[in-house]
């Protein structure tokens, strides 16, 4: 059978299974049979099409709906951090990589700038950033920047201030996702000039054992912010089989959740930076081993376990 014809035989019941919900558990166990029935055929069909991935969601919905119980509402918070937001990482792994795509290609673009404009960098960072580190290398402390005193108030600035730019950038995904794509393109100019500008200075590689202690978990947390924002404006622009109403508030409602997931992260990331980086002159190990075991952690969570978590379920 065409894909055509079999979304059009079965459209308007898989519109109503997810627009009608119902409590009764036979009801409830008869629509997932029917969807994971739906979803074999399309896969063996139909494998890499929008519609295998629409009724792959649509089977993640009633699976959760089957499986919740009182005991689950209790532990809601544990269950969102190990079950959910790993599941629309993978049901959003796409978004996940245009967001990643882009920043990587505005920082190229930061870093080039920075090399062949002389003012780009003052432009970009501030003539009072640029002086005071210069001032700073001067000294022989090329990141006292994050020496300041007062840890804790530090923090607590630095993680509101993350927290408030990924809900920037995940509401701006509403101006038909332009408006995430121009602050991951002001963030990756950004950070792709503030780097370029340490290893113009010979302090490349110092500049990532020190500073990307905190970086790594906080620009990979704007990367998800920005697929956020994709999964808002997407919506909005391709609504699929949903009415455009219906697709716009699954997008808000799904890009929410990815947007709150990043809060311990930021604080994470806010802890390092406050409490951590300061540590300018720690042992070349211990560096190494944060950072590794930052990335390492993103990469498992992000990536590694959601596929596990969807190969279990199909």
């Amino acid at each position: 059978m065409r894909e055509p014809l079999f979304v059009k035989q079965n459209a308007e019941q898989w519109k109503h299974f997810e627009q009608a919900p119902v409590t009764d558990p036979d009801e409830v166990a008869e629509r997932f049979i029917k969807i994971t029935d739906d979803l074999a055929y399309a896969k063996t069909f139909y494998p890499k099409s929008k519609t295998t991935e629409y009724l792959n969601g649509l089977a993640a919905k009633l699976h959760q709906t089957i499986y919740k119980n009182k005991t689950e509402k209790r532990n809601r918070f544990i269950t969102f951090w190990t079950f959910e937001l790993p599941v629309l990482f993978k049901t959003y792994e796409r978004q996940l990589l245009y967001s990643f795509i882009f920043f990587f290609v505005f920082c190229l673009m930061g870093i080039l700038s920075a090399k062949y404009d002389p003012n780009f960098l003052r432009l970009i960072l501030g003539d009072q950033y640029v002086d005071m580190t210069n001032d700073n290398i001067a000294k022989g402390d090329p990141f006292g920047v994050y020496k300041g005193d007062r840890e804790f108030l530090m923090f607590m600035g630095i993680a509101a201030n993350n927290i408030f730019v990924s809900l920037v950038i995940f509401v701006s995904g509403i101006i038909f996702s332009v408006g995430t794509v121009y602050h991951l393109f002001t963030n990756g100019i950004m950070l792709g000039s503030f780097e370029y500008y340490f290893f113009s200075k010979g302090l490349g590689a110092q500049s990532i054992l020190v500073i990307w202690i905190h970086g790594t978990i906080e620009i990979s947390s704007i990367i998800i912010a920005g697929a956020a924002g994709l999964v808002l404006g997407n919506s909005l622009l391709f609504p699929r089989t949903y009415t455009r109403l219906a697709s716009i508030k699954k997008g808000a409602k799904d890009g929410m959740k990815l947007a709150i997931g990043l809060v311990p992260l930021f604080i994470i990331a806010a802890t390092f930076e406050s409490f951590v980086t300061r540590h300018t002159e720690m042992p070349l190990w211990l560096s190494i081993t944060i950072l590794a075991s930052s990335l390492s952690f993103m990469v498992w969570y992000v990536i590694i376990y959601p596929n596990k978590i969807y190969k279990t379920r199909t």
